[in-house]
């Protein structure tokens, strides 16, 4: 990483034919606010659910695009896994010329090893949640949730955030969030002092000690009704709005 280079790091923002505006601010982010970073790295969520590779609706077929023509252009962009599109796979990836990266990715941010997650194996209070999530990333599960017809899986995975979303309304707020201990468990597992994530849809810029060490946690927003993007570069990290206007292109 050249210390000329900007490094953007955005989550959560769950992209669906549900939130067109949502589409549009991250298209119009990809075509120019982040024409000037060397790095784009994409925390988990990227869609609100993905049923796998092979859905090839119009919507997201104008977002592989834009990703495809960002990568084109020079930016190296790397895809993480979340809680609701863990199914991208290779072939979107080389679609889009992203490269997908693992649950727990330790990157170099100008001299700073930093350890980069979607956010939700740290919320180990919510039990239920951490149950089916084991049960969802099961290959058995996947491989034969994936057999299944584009219609049927869309219905599955309707009724799943049906219950999620039931589910998740008599949780307490706490309980969704992240805990201490597995965040402390996280930097001494990396052995790292910067930790960014997603997930918990609460910004925030954390200063913490590990160890008798300084350590930052830095938490990306989502998208739902403004954009949240991280900027690093050699003087260090800020959490800002993404404000970039966007368009669909023409059906």
């Amino acid at each position: 990483m050249s210390k000329s280079e900007e490094i953007l790091l955005i989550s959560d923002l769950h992209l669906s034919p549900q939130q067109p505006a949502t589409v549009e601010r991250f298209l119009g982010f990809l075509k120019n606010r982040a024409a000037n970073a060397g790095e784009l790295f994409i925390l988990g969520d990227l869609f609100d659910a993905w049923i796998g590779d092979d859905n090839e609706l119009p919507l997201y077929q104008a977002i592989r695009s834009g990703l495809k023509a960002r990568a084109d252009a020079g930016t190296r962009i790397y895809l993480q896994h979340g809680n609701r599109d863990f199914l991208i796979g290779e072939a979107f990836c080389k679609e889009c010329g992203c490269a997908l990266i693992g649950d727990e990715h330790v990157a170099d941010f100008f001299g700073t090893p930093t350890l980069l997650m979607h956010g939700d194996t740290l919320c180990t209070d919510d039990i239920a949640y951490q149950q089916a999530r084991s049960f969802l990333r099961n290959p058995a599960f996947i491989a034969e949730f994936l057999q299944k017809s584009l219609e049927e899986r869309a219905m599955i995975a309707t009724e799943y955030r049906k219950k999620s979303g039931e589910a998740t309304s008599l949780k307490a707020e706490d309980i969704m969030d992240v805990t201490d201990s597995a965040v402390e468990n996280w930097f001494s597992r990396h052995q790292v002092g910067l930790m960014i994530h997603g997930h918990t849809h609460r910004p925030a810029v954390h200063v913490l000690t590990v160890n008798g060490k300084p350590a930052q946690r830095l938490v990306l927003g989502d998208w739902y009704e403004q954009g949240s993007c991280l900027e690093c570069n050699d003087q260090g990290c800020r959490l800002v709005r993404v404000q970039t206007p966007g368009s669909l292109p023409a059906r």
